[in-house]
């Protein structure tokens, strides 16, 4: 089976061009989203993946509709590879199931590994600045305004976490951090007001 995927990244942006070039090769089914590339909840994208069986083409427009960084990108195509599953992409001249796109995935593997190291010297070297002026190595602070927001946000139940974080620049791990901390000093406070007076 042939299934194809495309996205744009707002609701004001036409998907007509990644369409008409789809239809144009060909697909069985086809999902389609508009979200945010950045974004780790796309729901269609999922879909799609978990339609994949062993021996089934998976096609989108470009690269950049499926991943927006190289280290994702080659995570998501590594699991295509596992799975059995040949993948086309149309702009940019990829198909793994000829000589040339195999060529060309094994280079991509080879820039992604070397991009996970540049980011893990960067670490190292910034943590090792860092302490060389005094200071452990770690999670920098949240802005607590932007906390305070995050917080305000996440109660008034209109967003997901991944859109929290695109609105406020709070990580998801911070953010249930201080919901967790929140949390438990409330039913601290609860736990204090409800024990009985000592009569002596």
């Amino acid at each position: 089976m042939r299934i194809a995927y495309a996205r744009v990244s707002t609701a004001d942006q036409s998907l007509n061009s990644q369409l008409d070039a789809l239809e144009k090769f060909g697909f069985d089914r086809i999902y389609t989203e508009k979200a945010s590339g950045g974004k780790d909840d796309r729901p269609e994208l999922a879909k799609a993946l978990d339609m994949l069986r062993e021996g089934d083409t998976f096609i989108v427009y470009k690269l950049d509709r499926l991943a927006r960084s190289t280290l994702k990108l080659i995570e998501t195509l590594d699991s295509l590879k596992r799975k059995g599953v040949e993948f086309v992409s149309l702009s940019d001249n990829i198909d793994t199931s000829t000589a040339a796109g195999k060529a060309m995935f094994g280079m991509m593997a080879v820039f992604a590994e070397f991009e996970k190291s540049i980011i893990h010297e960067r670490t190292v070297a910034g943590l090792n600045a860092a302490r060389a002026r005094g200071r452990k190595g770690g999670r920098p602070m949240t802005d607590k305004k932007k906390l305070d927001k995050a917080i305000k946000l996440h109660q008034s139940g209109e967003f997901t976490v991944s859109q929290i974080e695109e609105m406020t620049d709070v990580s998801k791990g911070s953010l249930y951090r201080e919901l967790n901390r929140r949390k438990q000093r409330a039913t601290k406070t609860d736990n204090n007001s409800s024990e009985p007076l000592q009569t002596h």
